[in-house]
């Protein structure tokens, strides 16, 4: 009986061949040079701040790019009682918190109406909305210092906190209209044949995928209305009720004539560090909400 031979392959596959790294041209380092010249232009300022707040009030005109001694000076005098500073970001984070709450409420239903319905003059109307806010805040000052007099409103949160909703409520609704224009109307239209009303498409399939386009405005919203300045000195009067950017335009020095630049930057710092901090921590969520639509 013979036996028929088994043939055994020897031979081992063949390897992928292995890709050589390219050498980065002179457009990529160019390219870099460019981003980390931006970055220091931008930077510049806040590091000069912040380096000009940790100097002693006698050394705050060195020009040394590191204080010598540090000193934390500026930050005991800026939160010592007398700026009432404290109560100043409290009011802040009173309007912003209010503003951004109401514009969001406000925007995401002006929003799913201009973006989901059917009905005439929507692009005027949404035009009408955005050129709301190309006012100047400065042009808007007198007349609603006359009508907040008038009406009782002067040194109240209210007389902050509408006008922050006109430049408000645009941006809140300029970016969820948008955004929900990119999300696929079969989501719904399958939700209300399962037996969900308009209501309820709404509510549990729309707004969880606008989730990111929300953040992301109320994020925004809430730096426009942390950072205003003019209505908040022009209609508040009692320190009590003085937003954090009124305080620091009225830091008075130890002098009639001292200007108290080294409190100043303390105080901006500040302001300005919580800001950094939560786009830093949130800023995936924000570039993920301008950018994303609701398929992948």
């Amino acid at each position: 009986m013979t036996q028929i031979p088994v043939l055994t392959r020897t031979d081992t596959p063949d390897k992928a061949p292995q890709r050589t790294p390219k050498k980065r041209g002179w457009q990529s380092y160019l390219t870099y040079a460019g981003l980390a010249a931006i970055f220091v232009y931008c930077l510049s300022p806040f590091y000069w701040m912040l380096v000009s707040s940790l100097r002693r009030t006698s050394d705050i005109f060195d020009n040394s790019l590191l204080p010598q001694p540090f000193s934390m000076e500026n930050y005991l005098k800026v939160f010592d009682g007398s700026t009432l500073f404290g109560r100043a970001l409290l009011n802040s984070l009173i309007v912003a918190g209010i503003t951004t709450t109401l514009a969001l409420v406000l925007g995401i239903f002006a929003a799913y109406a201009i973006s989901r319905l059917n009905f005439r003059f929507k692009s005027v109307i949404l035009g009408l909305v955005i050129a709301t806010s190309m006012f100047p805040g400065i042009s808007v000052v007198v007349p609603l210092l006359r009508l907040f007099t008038d009406i009782g409103w002067i040194n109240t949160y209210q007389a902050m906190i509408v006008p922050n909703l006109s430049f408000a409520i645009p941006l809140a609704v300029w970016n969820l209209t948008t955004f929900m224009k990119a999300l696929p109307f079969d989501l719904e239209e399958a939700a209300m044949i399962d037996g969900c009303t308009k209501w309820q498409a709404f509510r549990k399939i729309l707004l969880p995928l606008a989730a990111p386009g929300v953040f992301t405005t109320a994020i925004l919203t809430f730096i426009h209305s942390w950072n205003e300045f003019i209505i908040a000195l022009s209609m508040i009067n009692d320190p009590e009720l003085q937003t954090a950017t009124v305080a620091i335009s009225k830091f008075t020095g130890a002098t009639e004539f001292q200007a108290p630049f080294g409190e100043q930057m303390a105080a901006g710092v500040i302001v300005t560090v919580p800001l950094v901090i939560m786009v830093l921590i949130f800023q995936r969520r924000i570039v993920e909400g301008l950018t994303s639509g609701g398929t992948k």
